[in-house]
């Protein structure tokens, strides 16, 4: 399940570090607030006795905003991502964000202007799915954050996919391909850099496990908004 969340601010452009730093506090809020034991287990122990989140969240981006080299700006038509592929999250985010008027992002005021449950509904794919990244996808090898082009990558990515089916006990995809990358990306998230890049892939899946990742996410930190589909 996918939330958008319609989202408007009386800041005219956001802090780099606000673009993604605030997003695990803002997601682990919201869960708290509906269930503060699911929020502390998903938090402490991952789920279903793997320590991965299945929680993914985009945000904010705003349509529209003026392009202005270095200045992440804003504009009137914003909104902020949630989604989860394990229903019991996902009812908690909706629940949550059902009761708010406000989400504090960062040193950002984001008001709600009202959100959209995206219920995804399995439907046969032939052949090769493609997704593509609305942010960068943060993948690691020993210690090391590496980008489409280094030479591990591919591995990694395999890995974690496999690794989110396996949580989701769905079938592991197949053929996965980097069919496009965007330009290295470095934000700060508590102190400690994160790099990635936005990458459009090809891969065959069950179509329960696409739906799963478009609510989740591609790669690592997720919860902290990164690899989340377009």
């Amino acid at each position: 399940m996918r939330i958008r969340v319609d989202v408007v601010t009386g800041a005219a452009r956001l802090k780099w570090d606000d673009v993604h730093q605030p997003a695990r506090g803002v997601v682990y809020g919201l869960l708290e607030e509906h269930d503060p034991d699911l929020a502390r287990s998903l938090h402490n122990e991952g789920w279903g006795g793997h320590p991965l989140k299945p929680v993914g969240v985009g945000g904010p981006q705003f349509k529209g905003a003026p392009r202005t080299r270095g200045v992440y700006t804003t504009s009137p038509q914003g909104s902020v991502w949630f989604g989860s592929p394990v229903p019991e999250i996902a009812a908690a985010l909706v629940s949550a964000l059902a009761r708010r008027t406000e989400i504090v992002w960062g040193t950002a005021l984001l008001r709600i202007q009202g959100f959209t449950v995206e219920i995804d509904v399995p439907t046969p794919v032939e052949g090769l799915v493609e997704l593509t990244t609305a942010t960068p996808v943060v993948l690691r090898h020993e210690d090391r954050e590496l980008l489409p082009d280094d030479a591990h990558y591919m591995e990694r990515l395999k890995h974690n996919l496999s690794h989110k089916a396996d949580v989701l006990g769905l079938p592991a995809p197949c053929g996965l391909r980097v069919l496009e990358a965007g330009p290295r990306r470095r934000f700060s998230v508590r102190g400690a850099p994160r790099v990635g890049a936005r990458v459009r892939v090809a891969m065959e899946a069950d179509p329960r496990f696409v739906d799963a990742i478009r609510s989740w996410g591609l790669g690592l930190d997720t919860v902290q908004g990164f690899g989340w589909v377009r």
